[in-house]
């Protein structure tokens, strides 16, 4: 069904059959680009401090890495139902694959680089102990970071997510994960609330404690997906996230809590967002004909969207080079923040652009491949290399 005929009144039937048909979703770009805006905010600081006095929404850039989170359960989520729908089955090694081709190049090549700088060149002292925790994603918890790698902190979540969840998937049934989001959501806010997940264990340079298993935003991600799946759950979700302007409405709702909640706000609080970020993904993407989508696929945008994890692991070094520039050529940031702000956000961009065109995607070209393709590839260049030197 298009998004023309999905204009007129539908029912939820025909709505599922539309988001069941639908093999791209228009809108998640457009969202991760909103996302990677709020992190590269949070990350500015002196044009946060100055809206900050406005209003509350401009402290709460760092949300951005939740509104990812729960793109990211949700997307893996959802493909990983429909291949299963499709073939019968979920592919483990396929999934990890896939993963590794999308996460680890970028990811492997900035931890080297940046990690090698400031152990073997700079040998600043303290870092040498960090570095390795990089390369197992383990930074989540560490309790400082190599500088610039800060941001990997979101990928560590992510990748364990990634090597338990497709696991769960196959073995358990449906209604028990949903159960198990629920209640790993609600264990959250109680244990803070009541101080639990704040007891510590240090383990080296690790601080392992409950408040560091950030995990309730993916994993209501990927309870939207399971339920998204179904034609029963889907119907029930389609009053709250199925009609045109739900969209908008559930973003005036954040925009609202961004403004009111408190100050802190982990917690109830922060679960009431990641629900909101999650009704603004689920009626995103179950109707596609709303007044929302000629910004969300609005060609910048959409392109910003598809490169923001390069600008993710790339920006603090923007950051660093912008910085430096505009202190040499001004004296300082003080009365220049515009340029700053142009140049750090712009070669975050230019970065990410390089890395996607000239480096990934190469990577990503290799996706539907099999797994032996590169190794049998290899072995058939190498045999053809020998007869024609």
């Amino acid at each position: 069904m298009s998004a023309t005929e999905l204009s007129a009144p539908v029912t939820a039937t025909e709505g599922f059959d539309a988001w069941r048909a639908r093999s791209h979703f228009a809108g998640l770009d457009g969202l991760r680009f909103f996302a990677i805006l709020a992190v590269l905010f949070v990350h500015t600081p002196p044009l946060a401090n100055m809206l900050a006095p406005y209003s509350r929404i401009f402290t709460r850039g760092f949300l951005g890495v939740d509104f990812f989170f729960v793109i990211s359960g949700f997307l893996i989520t959802t493909l990983l139902l429909r291949e299963e729908d499709r073939k019968g089955r979920i592919s483990l090694r396929g999934f990890y694959w896939r993963r590794a081709l999308r996460i680890l190049p970028l990811f492997l090549l900035v931890v080297t680089m940046v990690g090698g700088y400031y152990v073997l060149v700079k040998r600043e002292a303290g870092t040498a102990e960090l570095w390795p925790f990089y390369y197992v994603f383990l930074s989540n918890f560490l309790s400082h970071h190599i500088p610039t790698l800060s941001p990997t902190w979101s990928l560590a979540v992510e990748e364990q997510y990634y090597m338990l969840w497709p696991l769960l998937l196959i073995v358990a049934p449906r209604r028990w994960l949903l159960a198990g989001i629920v209640g790993f959501a609600l264990l959250y806010v109680v244990m803070i609330t009541t101080g639990l997940a704040y007891r510590t264990w240090e383990v080296g340079p690790l601080l392992l404690r409950f408040s560091k298993l950030t995990y309730t935003a993916i994993l209501l991600g990927a309870g939207l997906a399971i339920l998204l799946h179904r034609r029963e759950s889907f119907a029930r979700l389609w009053p709250l996230l199925g009609w045109r302007w739900a969209p908008v409405f559930w973003t005036v709702v954040l925009l609202v809590e961004f403004a009111t909640f408190p100050k802190t706000i982990i917690g109830l609080p922060q679960l009431i967002i990641h629900l909101t970020m999650t009704a603004i993904i689920g009626s995103v993407v179950i109707r596609e004909d709303g007044p929302q989508m000629p910004v969300l696929r609005f060609p910048p945008i959409v392109r910003i969207g598809v490169v923001s994890y390069g600008i993710y692991l790339l920006h603090l070094l923007a950051d660093h080079i912008a910085s430096a520039l505009v202190g040499r050529l001004f004296g300082g940031i003080e009365g220049y923040l515009a340029i700053y702000v142009l140049l750090f956000w712009g070669l975050a961009w230019i970065f990410a652009e390089i890395s996607f065109r000239f480096y990934e995607r190469p990577f990503l070209a290799l996706r539907h491949k099999p797994l032996g393709f590169v190794a049998r590839a290899n072995k058939v260049r190498s045999a053809k290399e020998n007869l024609h030197p």
